[in-house]
């Protein structure tokens, strides 16, 4: 019999993971930019009432992307060559991203008072990756974890305390799914709390990872689309409803 080779391994290869958290970030937006700044802003009524539900739905499913983004980094930085690149990645897109996050979520080209989730994610790499050179010093690690929690707090980052500290779980626990999800669960359920704790939901398709990459050709997806789906939602909201 011919052995199956590790990429016929079943469950969720990366690229599906991250095509997963893609798909309920979108929804998620959509229901903020399109609904939530537009339709709803001019409907009373029963047509309120229905267009509200829609949103609930949309920002509901939207809750599971945010924790399956930060295992991935997780896993990026586990397997990465150079983090250092990885994190000026993250930084670039950060940049690139904070005037399309604005113009979507808040009208404004700029809007100093809450920052992208490309920042959260550059201080979760940066968390994680001082807490691995102190290994053996609590105080070093402890006092990496304090700022780079005052750092998203300071920026006024997606998620801040709450996403650095969800990066750091899923890399503490790494050798422990039980840990993991355990705590992550709980951290995703206490984020997601408005809309029913459905943040826990990421923790199915989490486990089903079977830590294989996928399609190489996905590895930036998700740094391009963020700005691009954002920007597009904008145009749209701007000419079909504002």
């Amino acid at each position: 019999m011919i052995e199956k080779s590790n990429s016929a391994r079943r469950g969720i290869t990366g690229s599906a993971l991250k095509m997963i958290a893609i798909i309920s970030m979108f929804l998620d937006h959509f229901g903020v930019v399109m609904i939530e700044n537009g339709i709803l802003k001019n409907q009373i009524g029963t047509a309120q009432t229905y267009w509200t539900l829609i949103d609930v739905f949309l920002r509901t499913a939207g809750r599971i992307a945010f924790p399956i983004f930060c295992f991935l980094l997780v896993e990026g930085f586990l397997h990465t060559r150079n983090v250092r690149r990885y994190g000026l990645r993250l930084l670039i897109f950060a940049l690139i991203s904070e005037i399309p996050f604005d113009l979507a979520i808040y009208g404004e080209l700029f809007h100093m008072e809450y920052q992208n989730v490309f920042f959260t994610l550059f201080l979760g790499l940066w968390v994680i990756s001082t807490y691995q050179k102190s290994y053996g010093d609590p105080l070093k690690q402890s006092l990496a974890i304090i700022a780079g929690c005052g750092a998203s707090v300071f920026l006024k980052s997606d998620y801040n305390i709450i996403g650095i500290l969800m990066i750091l779980i899923f890399y503490i626990f790494r050798e422990n799914k039980k840990l993991q999800t355990i705590f992550a669960g709980v951290l995703a359920a206490l984020e997601s709390l408005p809309c029913f704790g459905a943040a826990v939901l990421a923790l199915i398709p989490i486990r089903l990872y079977n830590g294989e990459r996928g399609n190489k050709n996905f590895k930036y997806a998700f740094y391009w689309f963020y700005p691009g789906h954002l920007l597009f939602l904008y145009v749209l909201s701007y000419f079909l409803i504002k």
